[in-house]
């Protein structure tokens, strides 16, 4: 709970952009190993939702890959014109080498590292998937942004080619159950982590105690589940709880006693917290009706 108490203390860094901000906090990723107390510590260090957001989004990243550089920007390539689901992946991986093109990338040029999603071929009629790491700006590679969203649209988001790219690596295991399974899970936990944090350090001296201890509590709950296997269907279940919870609180605050530029660019990004909704309510309607272990014995009566 280290984070939790530094958090109390922290100032957000005021940056010129996304870019100068992301190079401003590198003493943060460095010092901070554990991806979710790293997430929660680069949105305390964010003035607006949009840093918190690629703060959360690069920590869960680190989760796929560990091996990533703490200047490092990582990126997951997955959703492509027909949609994120396996069957719509048709970006292909052969003899080490990537063909094929993905949407919304987030993070745009600024990333540098790129875990791809690619297809490496078919069993029982299913796509066998693999997740390949490339840098962004390997020969074969072209990333380009795309329009500005309506909310944080300090944060890029692009499209990307791969004409013919040689990969660096292919990381291990099944690229769906190993890796664009679980990351919804990682990247809900992450995101929420550093937007929380992001809250509490902005507006701990103008909300009550206790708005802060509520918050606080969230984080807590977060911190937790952050440790936790992304796959199992008991954090699936806690985490639909937490969230909840967290979007009570958030929507019970008062934000009128906020900074203003701060409460201007919160109330402008705030649909942030409502991306992949369905996918949640789906995670958390599956995970109900998967069976449960038996009881090892009965108890008194």
């Amino acid at each position: 709970m280290q984070a939790l108490k530094l958090l109390l203390g922290s100032t957000p860094v005021v940056a010129a952009d996304l870019r100068e901000w992301w190079a401003a906090t590198l003493a943060t990723r460095a010092q901070w190993k554990h991806s979710i107390d790293r997430a929660i510590l680069l949105g305390a260090q964010a003035d607006r939702l949009g840093y918190a957001f690629l703060g959360g989004y690069a920590s869960a990243i680190t989760v796929l890959d560990p091996t990533l550089g703490d200047s490092e920007l990582g990126a997951l390539c997955a959703t492509e014109s027909g949609g994120g689901h396996p069957r719509a992946i048709l970006t292909s991986l052969a003899g080490g080498v990537l063909t094929g093109a993905k949407r919304f990338v987030s993070g745009g040029s600024l990333a540098t590292v790129l875990l791809v999603v690619a297809k490496t071929g078919e069993h029982e009629g299913r796509p066998v998937l693999s997740v390949a790491r490339i840098a962004a700006r390997s020969p074969g590679v072209v990333l380009e942004d795309g329009p500005a969203l309506d909310f944080v649209p300090e944060v890029p988001h692009g499209t990307v080619r791969f004409e013919g790219a040689r990969v660096e690596t292919v990381l291990e295991g099944d690229g769906y159950e190993r890796y664009l399974k679980p990351f919804r899970t990682i990247e809900d936990l992450h995101v929420f982590g550093a937007v929380v944090g992001c809250l509490i350090s902005n507006g701990r001296e103008r909300w009550s105690q206790g708005t802060v201890e509520q918050l606080l509590a969230v984080l807590a709950a977060i911190s937790h589940l952050g440790r936790q296997d992304p796959r199992s269907v008991d954090v699936h279940l806690a985490l639909a709880g937490v969230l909840t919870i967290a979007r009570g609180v958030i929507d019970g605050l008062d934000l009128a006693v906020l900074e203003p530029g701060f409460r201007e660019r919160f109330e402008r990004d705030r649909m942030v917290l409502q991306i992949a909704e369905k996918a949640r309510e789906q995670r958390r309607v599956r995970a109900w009706d998967l069976p449960r272990p038996a009881t090892a014995g009965r108890g008194p009566g």
